[in-house]
């Protein structure tokens, strides 16, 4: 007889968001772009503060919009410091000239602090080349500092991967398949792409994560597209799973792709996810191949790489997994398409 204190229970596998959950998410854990929802709350300001990885990790717009707003900030505080030292602080141009006496010290501070220095202001008293000597200083710390931070924007390696707006369940070598399309957005070229896909939902009051089976998890060259496939056979979490199913348990296919840039010799990686909405059940991806050109050059259409298209019925009648177990009674499948979602 086996004895029970023996008998080992699987663990629920946790990627590192947690099992237990009290109901249906608000939002989802996964977005699009890669970036996480959950969030740790309760540290420290100075501990979690970390202006570097900040300002690399910020988009660009976002990036120009803060150095635009420091540098103007800098300058209007050291204006307002150089009026506070006295009326005849600065010599030279007449306030007049310049749309007033801030100006005047604006202008001045802009020229300090670029080392422009025209001669045409100058400090005047004591106290106005104290404020200007410390503006000189600031100013070449911030310049090296934005300068360094602009430099290691441009040379770190990132991974700028495209992936399909959404994913599909069609049919699969007699059985039925979870399937996405990703490709390059970028002219370099990645080697040794390798795929993780994570399918998260909640049973219970526990949420649970299995890593999915791939037809192909690993390719070595990546010139063109990858159809990454599971197959949801009787060994997958997924398997007799309808579209409503995935709804009612807030499912989410979450991915990790992760290569070598070939440019820098150094391992990149991004992710993105999928939730009920953005799985289409009974569609099928459309055909990326342009016809070869007249050199024999194999091309692909990017355009192309979300739109679907309905499954063939006779393609679901072969599934016979798909006929014998009912996956789609009660479900309508979505009016054909063939742009997909979004």
């Amino acid at each position: 007889m086996t004895n029970p204190d023996l008998v080992q229970t699987e663990e629920p596998k946790d990627l590192g968001f947690g099992s237990v959950v009290g109901g249906r998410n608000e939002k989802r854990l996964l977005n699009r772009d890669g970036s996480f929802n959950p969030r740790r709350d309760g540290l420290p300001l100075l501990r979690s503060l970390s202006f570097y990885h900040y300002f690399l990790t910020i988009t660009w717009p976002k990036f120009f919009l803060i150095v635009t707003a420091g540098y103007m900030g800098a300058n209007s505080v050291f204006a307002l410091l150089y009026l506070a030292c006295g009326v005849d602080s600065l010599a030279g141009a007449e306030p007049t000239k310049l749309g007033g006496a801030f100006w005047r010290a604006f202008f001045f501070s802009v020229e300090t602090i670029g080392t422009v220095g025209y001669g045409n202001i100058a400090p005047n008293n004591f106290p106005a080349h104290i404020v200007m000597t410390v503006e000189s200083l600031t100013g070449l710390l911030m310049f090296a500092l934005g300068t360094g931070i602009l430099f290691s924007r441009f040379s770190r390696p990132t991974a700028a991967l495209m992936f399909s707006n959404c994913a599909v369940v069609a049919p699969y070598r007699g059985y039925h398949a979870l399937m996405f399309r990703v490709t390059n957005a970028r002219s370099n070229q990645l080697v040794e792409l390798e795929a993780k896909v994570l399918f998260s939902r909640i049973e219970g009051t526990h949420r649970r994560y299995d890593e999915l089976k791939l037809e192909r998890s690993k390719v070595t060259f990546f010139p063109l597209s990858w159809t990454v496939v599971h197959p949801i056979d009787e060994k997958s979490p997924m398997f007799g799973m309808t579209a409503a199913e995935f709804a009612a348990k807030d499912a989410e296919v979450m991915i990790l792709l992760q290569g070598t840039d070939e440019t820098f010799s150094t391992v990149v990686h991004s992710r993105s996810s999928y939730k009920p909405e953005e799985i289409f059940f009974g569609q099928r991806f459309v055909n990326l191949y342009n016809p070869i050109d007249e050199n024999g050059v194999v091309s692909i259409d990017v355009r192309r790489l979300s739109q679907t298209e309905p499954a063939v019925e006779e393609d679901w009648a072969y599934t016979s997994t798909w006929h014998h177990t009912g996956h789609f009674a009660g479900y309508s499948p979505p009016p054909p398409t063939k742009k997909g979602r979004g």
